[in-house]
């Protein structure tokens, strides 16, 4: 990465819920409220189970991970996901957070660009992301990398951004998009919880 650290990209394992727990713990309140859209403090097990144990098909998370301070175990930097949407199987809703403290070296987009081609992989022709209304500099980004605009609910606007746009080059409008969103975590989804409980 930009400071010199080396990171890891792995598929999510449902042995990596104390660890997602612990990195959740680690983001600040404000990386928590764009992330989540609202006062998320802790994640359940039902959560967990959620973001951990998916069919790498439909729900894909890619992990990124560093050595911790001991070099005796990974730890949790950073997690990109999509979930494919019911009734529209060329859309996904995508999202990625980065650990506060592993913010702006890069790793936000990488795993940006790594999770677009796993989509592209998989048939999923584009990536569904809310953005704050009031977010004036994201909505701008997205008028410019030529993001549709589908609604706006509660203060949220939903684009749709076609993945044959995500690619590397360096310095385009994409490329700026990936970076803001991975330095500031204000592009990112709220329908990426569990469901709710039934009944």
């Amino acid at each position: 990465m930009a400071d010199g650290r080396r990171v890891l990209l792995r598929h999510v394992r449902a042995s990596d819920a104390p660890e997602l727990r612990a990195a959740f713990e680690r983001l600040s309140p404000a990386s928590r409220y764009r992330r989540f859209f609202g006062g998320l403090t802790s994640l359940t097990d039902a959560t967990l189970h959620y973001l951990t144990e998916v069919d790498g098909h439909d729900h894909v998370a890619i992990v990124a991970t560093g050595e911790s301070p001991d070099l005796k175990r990974e730890l949790g930097l950073g997690v990109a996901r999509f979930v494919r949407l019911r009734g529209e199987p060329t859309v996904a809703e995508a999202a990625v957070t980065v650990v506060d403290d592993a913010q702006r070296i890069g790793l936000g987009r990488l795993l940006a660009t790594t999770l677009a081609d796993a989509a592209r992989e998989r048939g999923v022709h584009s990536f569904r992301a809310d953005v704050l209304a009031d977010n004036e500099p994201m909505r701008s980004m997205m008028t410019e990398i030529g993001a549709a605009e589908r609604a706006t609910d509660a203060g949220v606007i939903s684009y749709d951004i076609a993945l044959d746009t995500v690619g590397p080059t360096r310095g385009g409008p994409v490329d700026r998009f990936l970076r803001a969103a991975a330095g500031s975590m204000a592009v990112l989804l709220r329908g990426l919880g569990p469901p709710p409980a039934e009944g």
